[in-house]
């Protein structure tokens, strides 16, 4: 979905040229890798999804920063999303691999989009509400994310996909339901790109960067595992934690007894 937050109250009208042009390059790059993956060159393709999620996560924050939040931007920035991270991982992940599995291969990558959409209208019917600083459900972003990272990690291990081919269509199902899911996910609204940050947070951001550049695939799909894992991790841990309290009080009520 978008890192970003419309407060209600806030929304302004009228056509920002700032924030819609990265939404603007969000659709390009969407767009690009659907003919990538119709050209078959799939890795150019999911670099391109990646490039798409970055323009995705810089209009939020270009126009919270800049008081240019639209309702014509929020709009845009759903129907540039589902392109890029809802048809575009979609249609790769169809041709790169599920193909073979023919009716089945290709219900599956409609079955990502379609729950991307889902993911999207559900996020967008709250605007509104104010943020608590999780989002209810897997973004779709990360949804598309994990797909690129995944088709990069073995394009450059230099794997063959096909011997991958149930694993990767079992990953797009656990994708699909995690969108549509009511699990949290941090939202990392709340950090914010044009204000004073602490060192200690530049030396590891730095740190990042260097790590991705010296091992891009490997970097990257270690950081989308970890992300797409925490919202379960953290679900299970409250859970158990839910259960544990309820047998503390009853414990509790029964030695009263």
């Amino acid at each position: 979905m978008k890192f970003k937050s419309i407060e209600k109250g806030k929304i302004k009208k009228g056509i920002y040229i700032l924030p819609n042009f990265f939404t603007m390059m969000n659709l390009f790059f969407g767009f690009y890798s659907v003919i990538c993956s119709i050209n078959r060159d799939f890795k150019v393709a999911a670099t391109a999804v990646l490039i798409a999620a970055v323009f995705d996560l810089l209009d939020g924050k270009i126009a919270r920063a800049t008081h240019t939040s639209s309702r014509f931007g929020a709009e845009f920035d759903s129907l540039a999303d589902l392109v890029s991270f809802g048809m575009a991982p979609g249609v790769l992940l169809y041709l790169w691999v599920l193909q073979p599995l023919q009716n089945l291969g290709w219900l599956t990558a409609f079955l990502f989009m379609a729950c991307g959409a889902l993911r999207l209208a559900r996020f967008n019917t709250n605007l509104d509400q104010p943020s608590d600083g999780y989002f209810s459900g897997l973004p779709i972003p990360a949804a598309a994310g994990m797909v690129s990272v995944t088709v990069l990690i073995i394009s450059d291990l230099g794997l063959n996909p096909a011997y991958g081919r149930f694993p990767i269509l079992f990953l797009a199902y656990i994708l699909s339901f995690l969108m549509v899911s009511t699990i949290r996910y941090y939202s990392f609204k709340k950090v914010n790109l044009f204000k004073a940050m602490n060192f200690n947070v530049l030396v590891a951001m730095m740190l990042i960067l260097i790590l991705i550049a010296s091992n891009p695939s490997i970097t990257l799909y270690v950081i989308a595992l970890a992300y797409i894992a925490s919202g379960p991790v953290k679900y299970l841990l409250w859970h158990f934690r839910k259960n544990d309290q309820k047998e503390d009080l009853a414990s509790a009520h029964k030695i009263k007894k």
